[in-house]
């Protein structure tokens, strides 16, 4: 007869522990198709940047990394979506500017995106640009902060959006040379450059893949990026921190899951998305889209979304807005 020790022991060593779950379920991950949340409206570069990353995970993984596009609240929506999912590495989102900026923006948030979201990969840094039009005379930053600082609140500020990064870098603009424009936010980016063109406003801090057109066609005229070094796409146009030591105002992407989510897979689906950034194709196209691959730790992505929410927090309390 079995002692009752005997066979407890004899059930536990038939039950698998918890760790060696986790092992089995990372080995055999991806086992089915995962959805990857975009909080915004297919076609923009946001939805173009994990669509990219999406199919060559598909493609090496074998399995479909299937976008989901969920706007609404200043991609609150989405962000809540995979908050609320469940932790096993089959919802994924797709992180940007706007985490976090409304982690101070938003009063009444329904979570802590630093504490909910598991960092997985970064993907790339993406700058804006600082550009007139020809109602604006100045070639350089230095000769543009003289401009305003002589005509203090007459230069129309335009952006897509109220708490947009395109608002967002003119408020840190101002703050840090301690100038004053006019904000007009727009309903996005394309109608802001329309009266850009026809002189209704004149300038605008906008992403470079919507912008970098009108800029190479000479309708417009970039004064400076907003990233700590000159970009690749437009060499011959200054750092605004060449100016403005410290300024920083590029948008952050990668991609992030449910807290919890088992670290097997973290790490798993780090190394995939850092070997397809150093692809050939993909730095090429993310250069095209305006930032050079960023390979990283999702350590080290982690630390960089808790210095972006902090930055962010500091610029918002500046220009004293908040959202409900």
């Amino acid at each position: 007869m079995i002692s009752r020790r005997t066979a407890l022991g004899l059930i536990a060593s038939a039950v698998p522990s918890v760790a060696a779950i986790r092992s089995v379920s990372a080995a055999d991950y991806p086992a089915r198709p995962v959805r990857f949340v975009v909080g915004y409206p297919p076609g923009g570069a946001t939805d173009i940047l994990a669509r990219l990353i999406g199919q060559r995970l598909s493609e090496t993984l074998g399995q479909q990394f299937v976008v989901e596009n969920k706007p609404g609240a200043g991609n609150n929506i989405g962000t809540e979506s995979v908050v609320n999912a469940q932790a096993d590495g089959y919802t994924l989102l797709l992180v940007n500017p706007a985490n976090y900026i409304n982690a101070s923006l938003y009063t009444n948030l329904k979570f802590n995106f630093v504490r909910d979201i598991a960092p997985v990969a970064s993907f790339n840094r993406v700058p804006n640009v600082m550009t007139v039009n020809g109602d604006i005379k100045a070639k350089t930053v230095a000769e543009f902060i003289a401009y305003l600082k002589e005509n203090p609140g007459k230069v129309n500020m335009a952006s897509s959006g109220n708490g947009t990064s395109v608002h967002l870098s003119g408020e840190m603009f101002m703050a840090m040379t301690g100038t004053k424009m006019q904000h007009v936010p727009y309903r996005g980016a394309a109608l802001a450059i329309t009266d850009m063109l026809g002189g209704q406003v004149q300038v605008i801090f906008d992403n470079m893949p919507s912008i970098i057109q009108h800029i190479r066609s000479g309708s417009l005229r970039a004064l400076g990026v907003t990233t700590q070094e000159r970009s690749a796409q437009l060499p011959d146009v200054q750092a605004i921190a060449e100016t403005v030591p410290g300024y920083e105002a590029s948008a952050l992407f990668g991609m992030g899951a449910p807290k919890n989510t088992p670290k097997e897979i973290v790490e798993k689906l780090n190394k995939q998305v850092n070997t397809i950034l150093a692809e050939p194709d993909i730095k090429k196209r993310l250069v095209e889209l305006g930032g050079d691959p960023l390979i990283q730790t999702p350590e080290q992505f982690g630390a960089q979304i808790a210095a972006e929410t902090d930055k962010w927090k500091k610029v918002v309390e500046f220009a004293g807005l908040k959202l409900d």
